[in-house]
């Protein structure tokens, strides 16, 4: 059995539930230490003029960031267990919708998180990545960075024999433009956990023909299927009647295909970290 490694899960969500002042656009930070994660990801997403609006991106959009990342450093300063600190690179123009990505802007505000957060984190995750331009675009970003770069790319949420991004495009096509790069290893996130198993399987396919070897992750969403036409920030996305107990199961198909590191992404909260690392400490204990 290989190495296992928790990342943490959704934030807005479990801030909502604990009564935090709550409002789309903008969203709230809560690591998830004291269920046993293991990698807290700092509460940048949001961080971009498409949730912050122009102005106020201008104006406070880089220290922000900063901020976010330096109060995730501190939290796990306290922590019992070892915990590193990732800091996502967002969608610029908003999540799963690669008909609204732009290069040349999409770099320029993600250099500028880059710069605001890089000495206080541990690794990156270039997160919810819908398209392969945009795997490109933060591969260019980040390229400069000694500390490990991971790529999390969402997936559609449809369920086929060749696993695809929100885009469109093959998995196994994205996968293999990335190994262009110098990367530490691909996830995929903010996707049903139905259709993760394929896109481990193409993954692994391609790794093999390219006698290649990164790190592979996962950390599903607990939404409903999203569609093509979703529109963030005018609504929140419906939630599934998803059990700790049953993501478990889908953590333990990742996992035998080569998954290890494995979280949550949206309204997975903590208690089903705490069942991943119950399950993890059960691995341990065989």
């Amino acid at each position: 059995m290989s190495r296992l490694i928790i990342l943490d899960g959704g934030m807005g969500r479990e801030l909502k539930r604990m009564g935090a002042p709550f409002s789309q656009p903008l969203w709230s930070a809560q690591g998830f230490i004291d269920a046993g994660a293991e990698i807290i990801t700092v509460n940048s997403y949001a961080c971009v003029p498409f949730h912050l609006g122009e102005t106020l991106y201008q104006a406070k959009g880089a220290a922000l960031a900063e901020q976010a990342a330096v109060i995730a450093k501190k939290v796990t300063q306290n922590a019992k267990q070892t915990v590193l600190v990732a800091v996502s690179l967002p969608p610029a123009f908003g999540s799963y919708r690669a008909d609204f990505f732009q290069s040349d802007r999409a770099f320029t505000i993600l250099d500028t998180l880059y710069k605001a957060q890089d000495e206080y984190v541990d690794i990156w995750i270039g997160e919810t990545i819908s398209n392969i331009e945009e795997a490109r675009v933060m591969a260019s970003v980040l390229k400069n960075s000694n500390k490990p770069c991971y790529y999390a790319f969402t997936l559609s949420d449809e369920v086929s024999e060749q696993a695809t991004l929100r885009s469109g495009e093959l998995v196994s096509d994205a996968i293999l433009a990335l190994l262009e790069y110098k990367i530490a290893g691909i996830f995929f996130n903010c996707s049903i956990p139905e259709v993760i198993e394929q896109a481990l399987r193409d993954t692994n396919r391609v790794l093999k023909q390219q006698n290649k070897h990164v790190d592979l992750g996962a950390f599903a969403n607990g939404f409903t299927p999203i569609a093509s036409d979703y529109k963030a920030n005018e609504g929140s996305q419906g939630y599934r009647d998803l059990s700790p107990a049953e993501y478990v199961a889908f953590a333990k198909q990742w996992h035998s295909l080569g998954a290890t590191i494995i979280g949550g992404c949206c309204g997975i909260g903590p208690e089903f970290i705490a069942a991943l690392v119950k399950w993890k400490s059960d691995i341990k204990a065989i």
